[in-house]
């Protein structure tokens, strides 16, 4: 067991680590995704198609979490593209297998620490279909965006099949049955299936500046 003095060191080595880290692989792309969707999958094929596309057209870094399904599938585009694959992995009980397509990880102790590097300077955040993992994840990340707590950075929500029912949740429950959003929160992401428009918002997103990212 870890005691308290223990733990706030590593926090700290967490922190310090990804962030000299993410700084050096600018300008990149994250990508989310569960870990159950694995090769053969159509989502696991298409995000490695896109990741393929964005590593090899633009030369952006790919960052994941450095596991199995959604993940290794943006790693292995990035990794069979010739291009910079990172993964941001985590230290779990049951231990989460490390995917063969990154070109280098960055090992964290805590999640939340991860999070906060994963998002700390990158250009666009992708998601593809997960679980409660992605979900928290994502309205992490919307709750940022939200309340200005990071810069403005493109949300992007990959396979609409998927994310259309939570749009559909989010627009008829949230925003008008309940008003406990307002409508500019609506544009804080887009959904598309559309691999020329993702790579367009890529193109057009602001470099970010990791010393300003988080605020």
């Amino acid at each position: 067991m870890n005691t308290e003095e223990e733990k706030l060191k590593m926090i700290d080595e967490d922190f310090e680590q990804g962030i000299s880290m993410v700084n050096k692989f600018n300008p990149s792309v994250t990508f989310y995704g569960s870990t159950r969707l694995n090769e053969g999958n159509p989502d696991y094929e298409k995000v490695r198609h896109l990741t393929y596309r964005i590593s090899k057209e633009l030369g952006y870094t790919i960052f994941s979490g450095g596991g199995p399904g959604i993940m290794e599938a943006a790693n292995r585009g990035a990794f069979e593209a010739g291009g910079k694959s990172i993964g941001f992995t985590i230290s779990l009980p049951k231990e989460q297998d490390t995917n063969k397509y990154i070109t280098e990880q960055i090992p964290f102790h805590f999640f939340f620490s991860r999070q906060s590097s994963m998002s700390y300077a990158t250009e666009v955040c992708i998601f593809g279909p997960g679980g409660f993992g992605t979900f928290s994840e994502l309205f992490e990340i919307l709750t940022l965006l939200q309340t200005n707590k990071i810069d403005k950075v493109p949300v992007i929500l990959f396979g609409s099949e998927f994310w259309s029912p939570l749009e559909k949740l989010i627009e008829e429950n949230l925003l008008n049955k309940y008003k406990t959003i307002g409508e500019e929160d609506i544009k804080l992401y887009t959904i598309t299936d559309d691999e020329d428009k993702i790579l367009e918002i890529i193109k057009n997103s602001k470099i970010r500046d990791g010393h300003d990212a988080l605020r």
